[in-house]
């Protein structure tokens, strides 16, 4: 018979999960109107992360509930600790995704084809790989295969790291070229948001690593990671 704290435990996990996904659709999203600066998917992405304050106030009054009632022990206290901080890092990737939807529509028409193909798909792309290896993480139970997901998290957020460097110097080589001119300020500015925008693509696959993280922690015990 399953326990009332297990039961307390899945109710979390659930909802967990379901912000997760919300997170996930939106950044899907995101990724198939990067090319076409699709306006309509923009907006519509940011249906899939409304009202997650709520959500995880809802989910950190169940966690406080639970640890009231049942005083978890050992592992089960490990996971409870995790969830608790894994909304927090949701309601951050959240946030992060709404500036990312809001700066890059302002200059998504503006900036060159190739730039978009050559880095910022392949940046979203990676941002999407770590957020779904994430929920991947939730569901698992496998303390290896923990481990294994945990380090391709890690290769996805390093590259999201390497795009981003890679596109800045280059946005900042053209626009070097024609600083002394009134129309170069303007492409500098516009280099500047859109860098700007792509940098909140890398911080949502930064919240994924710190996620990662901490279901290592609730899985396999030992120390926060940083």
């Amino acid at each position: 018979m399953i326990s009332n704290f297990q039961t307390s435990l899945e109710e979390i996990k659930t909802k967990v999960i379901d912000i997760a996904k919300g997170l996930e659709a939106a950044n899907q999203l995101i990724l198939s109107a990067l090319s076409d600066c699709e306006t309509e998917k923009f907006i519509e992405a940011r249906g899939y992360i409304k009202n997650i304050n709520a959500k995880t106030d809802e989910i950190d009054n169940l966690i406080i509930k639970v640890l009231a009632l049942y005083t978890p022990e050992a592992r089960d206290l490990r996971r409870v600790i995790a969830y608790f901080k894994i909304t927090n890092e949701l309601a951050r990737a959240c946030s992060n995704t709404r500036s990312f939807i809001r700066g890059f529509t302002d200059v998504c028409k503006d900036v060159d084809v190739a730039t978009i193909s050559e880095y910022a798909v392949p940046m979203q792309t990676s941002t999407v790989a770590a957020i779904t290896l994430c929920i991947n993480m939730i569901n698992c139970e496998d303390e290896d295969e923990i481990q294994e997901i945990y380090n391709d998290v890690l290769i996805e957020e390093s590259k999201t790291d390497d795009l981003y460097e890679m596109v800045e110097r280059s946005l900042f080589l053209q626009a070097d070229d024609s600083l002394n001119t009134d129309a170069g300020i303007r492409s500098f500015e516009k280099f500047h948001k859109m860098l700007r925008a792509l940098r909140k693509s890398g911080k949502i696959a930064s919240r994924a690593i710190a996620m990662a993280n901490l279901l290592v922690y609730a899985r396999v015990g030992g120390n926060f990671r940083t």
